[in-house]
């Protein structure tokens, strides 16, 4: 009997072990949120997917919901790092550390049937606010056009306003309201009469690319900023970032995070981040 007791009593002090190992392992992989522009989004994934395969103890969880919700995220400290694709304001910045990962171009799409092939940034705004009304009156066939347009609270949106409405000057306000660059470029690709204007980062060939006063969207022109609609794509920390967020950042700043950027097709900044 003694004999089974200690057996027993080695058994259950091994199960013990095993659970608390089981536990301590678990309790010490570290959480890191994003969340903010959806434009920023596909790329924030890529970063965290690449940075996961080799930091086996990190989780990184990536969300959208809008420039404006990643400012605020931020701000609030309800996420470790808040992404935005639009300038900030004065006022977001306050206590805010920004890195600027890179250039996005905003791409203005039209279906690959549709004849025009580029516009002035005076016609594009012109479109949007609704005093040219059909593709005839840029050159284009008798039709009329079609306005996608992103929700309240898109950087995208933020930037093509600042870029090419202007103070004054309104999107029309029938405009068709997408939630998404994807769900933008879905819209322009069924219909032959839509325009829209989508994240460079994520333009495909089911779209055609107009090029805005003669100069088309590229790595090259955006770096050079002789294309003029570009914003750039933003993380955010609130205060100074620590331990495993600056870890991250780091490495995000790095030239192994430069490689995804680059294959994500954002242009790098040579400002790599500074505070406010």
């Amino acid at each position: 009997m003694k004999k089974n007791n200690i057996i027993l009593i080695i058994v259950v002090v091994a199960i013990i072990a095993v659970v608390a190992m089981i536990f301590a392992s678990g309790g010490s992989a570290t959480t890191i949120d994003v969340v903010g522009s959806t434009s920023v989004q596909p790329v924030a994934e890529k970063l965290a997917e690449t940075y996961q395969s080799s930091h086996a103890d990190v989780k990184i969880n990536v969300q959208g919901g809008g420039s404006s919700v990643g400012i605020k995220s931020a701000q609030d400290g309800t996420a470790d790092i808040g992404t935005s694709s639009k300038e900030l304001k004065a006022d977001e910045k306050k206590g805010l550390t920004e890195y600027t990962l890179g250039q996005d171009g905003i791409v203005i799409a039209v279906n690959n049937n549709n004849s025009v092939s580029g516009l002035t940034t005076e016609q594009l705004k012109d479109i949007y606010s609704g005093k040219i009304t059909n593709w005839n009156e840029v050159g284009g066939s008798d039709a009329p056009i079609h306005l996608i347009t992103r929700e309240d609270g898109s950087g995208t949106l933020d930037a093509f306003e600042a870029i090419v409405m202007g103070k004054d000057t309104k999107i029309k306000s029938d405009a068709i309201v997408q939630s998404s660059t994807e769900a933008v470029k879905q819209s322009v690709k069924q219909d032959p009469d839509a325009i829209g204007f989508v994240s460079y980062a994520h333009m495909s060939d089911d779209v055609k690319a107009l090029t805005i006063g003669g100069v088309a969207p590229s790595d090259v022109t955006i770096g050079d900023g002789s294309y003029e609609l570009q914003r750039p794509f933003i993380f955010l920390v609130k205060g100074t970032p620590t331990g495993d967020v600056k870890e991250f950042i780091d490495w995000v700043m790095s030239s192994e995070g430069t490689k995804v950027l680059n294959d994500e097709k954002i242009v790098k900044s040579s400002n790599q981040s500074y505070s406010s």
